[in-house]
């Protein structure tokens, strides 16, 4: 080794100077001694491991790269139904968890058995752990996922079902860190108003859980959902997109092996669906809340799927579509007409069917008769009648048609009933109602393959002229009447008006329907 030594500008005496190390030992006497450090080093360290070990418990495998926004207490997953399908198994006393971050904002909390012999593989930032003796491989797993209009969770395990305590529980014997949910199993998540008759459940996993679970008093071999048929149900229109369709969606991967555990049950409820709910599930309805038992499954779902819109299934995000749920449905009912009439190869021999829907308190036609004489002259058969409960009977009667009209209201969503092809008229009072109808029907109406035609009325043509003076706002400006919120814009425009159609304006919305049924 060489050493240059300067003094101020002017280089000074250069020195050489061999190193003392270099000196003493030869090369391979060098290369000796490094190796006995090296092993000297290796025998501390398994020294300290030796003597340290009682002190070291069991840790469990993290990958955690959870965004900061995220505060939750369990795993939680903002995403459409991208989720793996539930999966039973046997139950490991011995559990690895993986957190796991999916995207940005999306959390998945992952319990899988002991990893003793398995390979561990990174991909995209996510752990996967693979067994090499894959029918030893057991895995635990719950994911909860918080959407626009919904919340639910799945569970996969020794899972135990409370409900006196209306509580549900993962019992895993490990050292997998606590966590707890609270969801209230109803597809209309943020409505206040409908989560007053919405019962809470809790959802307990980790050390505490186990400890806490009961034991099991009747074990299933299916899975099972739990959800509630309290918030709006017995309004028709809630009925169906906060129940029915994601009952449907949730349960239908099943084919009828799945239990159902309602809570909040409602019996005029049942019985009025009893036909869809025994086509979803082959076995026996759980009144969940007056069980004394308690259930044990290896796959429960919390709550219900659904999409933020109204009456709406996206088939780029569900292996299903409206029209299979209209398929659904004309199977659970037996409907025998699956298009509506074409008058182009009709030649004339039958009158195109058209249902009138009435209603006796608001948002009612007030000259049905006047309605109903036009559109007999124009060539219709026309079938008055206000929709009740019973299903099947207004099933039948809605699909033997082919127009269906009715003022903006909860009897309109028996179009799921209505042929092939068939047309929706719907009648918009005033009040600003476009985007509501268009909303609750006239999208829908389209992904079920109907013909969809908005009729929106005159001032002259409502009732309300006859309660308010010509200017005043709820007339001329419901839109200031909306501002002030949707109660006071419910009580006027949903609750208080009534329809008088201007039978000659009308008609010319009826002769389109006829166009379309010659197409």
């Amino acid at each position: 080794m060489h050493v240059v030594l300067f003094k101020g500008n002017k280089m000074g005496e250069k020195i050489t100077y061999e190193t003392i190390f270099a000196r003493s030992f030869s090369r391979y006497d060098q290369k000796k001694l490094g190796y006995g450090a090296f092993l000297g080093c290796l025998l501390i360290a398994l020294s300290f491991c030796i003597v340290f070990k009682p002190y070291l418990g069991p840790l469990p495998v993290l990958n955690m790269r959870m965004s900061m926004d995220v505060g939750l207490n369990m795993l939680r997953i903002m995403d459409s139904f991208s989720s793996e399908k539930l999966r039973g198994g046997d139950i490991s006393s011995s559990m690895t968890t993986i957190v796991t971050e999916t995207s940005s904002s999306e959390i998945e909390m992952v319990e899988e058995s002991d990893t003793t012999g398995t390979n561990e593989t990174i991909s995209n930032g996510t752990k996967v752990i693979n067994n090499k003796n894959s029918s030893q491989q057991k895995e635990m797993k719950t994911v909860c996922h918080v959407e626009e209009s919904t919340e639910f969770c799945e569970m996969n395990g020794d899972i135990r079902v409370d409900g006196k305590s209306s509580t549900v529980f993962m019992a895993v014997d490990t050292m997998v860190a606590n966590s707890s949910w609270v969801i209230g199993p109803y597809a209309r998540r943020g409505d206040e108003e409908a989560f007053k008759r919405v019962t809470k459940w809790s959802i307990k996993s980790g050390v505490d859980a186990y400890e806490e679970a009961p034991q099991c008093d009747q074990r299933h071999n299916v899975p099972a959902i739990i959800f509630s048929t309290g918030g709006y149900a017995g309004n028709n229109f809630h009925d169906y997109t906060d129940i029915v369709l994601p009952l449907y969606l949730t349960s239908r991967q099943f084919d009828g092996e799945v239990k159902f555990l309602i809570t909040d049950k409602n019996p005029w409820w049942i019985e009025k669906f009893r036909n869809i709910l025994q086509k979803l599930s082959r076995y026996e309805l759980v009144d969940i809340n007056k069980e004394v038992n308690i259930h044990c499954f290896t796959s429960v779902i919390v709550g219900l799927k659904r999409y933020p819109k109204e009456l709406k299934i996206d088939p780029s995000k569900s292996p299903y579509s409206m029209k299979e749920l209209r398929q659904f449905l004309r199977s659970a009912y037996s409907l025998k007409k699956e298009n509506a009439i074409n008058m182009k190869d009709n030649g004339g021999k039958r009158r195109p069917r058209l249902l009138i829907v009435s209603r006796k308190s608001t948002r009612a036609f007030t000259n049905t008769n006047a309605i109903s004489g036009m559109a007999t002259r124009l060539g219709y058969e026309v079938v008055v009648t206000e929709v009740d409960s019973h299903v099947a009977r207004v099933a039948e009667m809605v699909n033997s048609c082919d127009v269906m009209m009715g003022v903006h209201g909860a009897g309109l969503t028996n179009m799921v009933f209505l042929p092939e092809n068939a047309i929706l008229i719907q009648v918009i009072p005033i009040g600003g109602f476009e985007w509501l109808a268009k909303t609750d029907f006239g999208e829908p109406s389209k992904d079920l393959n109907l013909r969809y035609i908005g009729y929106k009325i005159k001032t002259e043509e409502s009732s309300l002229i006859q309660q308010y003076p010509p200017d005043h706002e709820v007339l001329n400006d419901p839109y200031a009447v909306q501002k002030r919120g949707w109660y006071e814009f419910k009580s006027i425009y949903l609750q208080k008006q009534n329809v008088n159609l201007d039978v000659d304006r009308f008609r010319a919305t009826l002769l389109r329907a006829l166009e379309l049924l010659h197409q």
